[in-house]
């Protein structure tokens, strides 16, 4: 069962990748941590901490003095609603328009092509297991 995943902006997935790698940060961590890597202010960090709890994608601990953030989904989870709704918007829904013109246009080596067919026989395993 997919759980109703909010969109998340690229901006946001920056602050999901930091509270994924360790939960249970400060507003301070969170600014602190994004500020070596981006050029944000930490007014903006704080702005997008702010949608992502309102998203509902980040949860905050209140019961310490000062408030810490968590992850409310798995980085999996939020992968798998973001290919989703990227299949959905720019394939019309259906991955096998996505495979068909990835195949197209890359060169792919003879390793990648069996790792692909052995993806795909490991999946057809699967479903006629069920």
């Amino acid at each position: 069962m997919d759980k109703n995943i909010p969109n998340i902006s690229e901006s946001e997935w920056e602050i999901m990748n930091t509270l994924w790698a360790k939960a249970d940060l400060t507003a301070s961590e969170i600014i602190s941590s994004l500020q070596e890597n981006t050029n944000w202010k930490p007014k903006t960090i704080r702005t997008l901490l702010d949608r992502l709890v309102q998203k509902q994608v980040v949860g905050v601990n209140k019961t310490q003095r000062v408030y810490t953030f968590f992850p409310l989904y798995t980085q999996e989870e939020c992968r798998r609603a973001e290919t989703k709704t990227f299949i959905k918007r720019i394939y019309g829904g259906t991955v096998k328009s996505m495979l068909a013109q990835f195949i197209e246009e890359e060169s792919l080596s003879s390793d990648e092509i069996s790792e692909l067919r052995s993806m795909l026989d490991e999946n057809l395993k699967d479903k006629n297991k069920k």
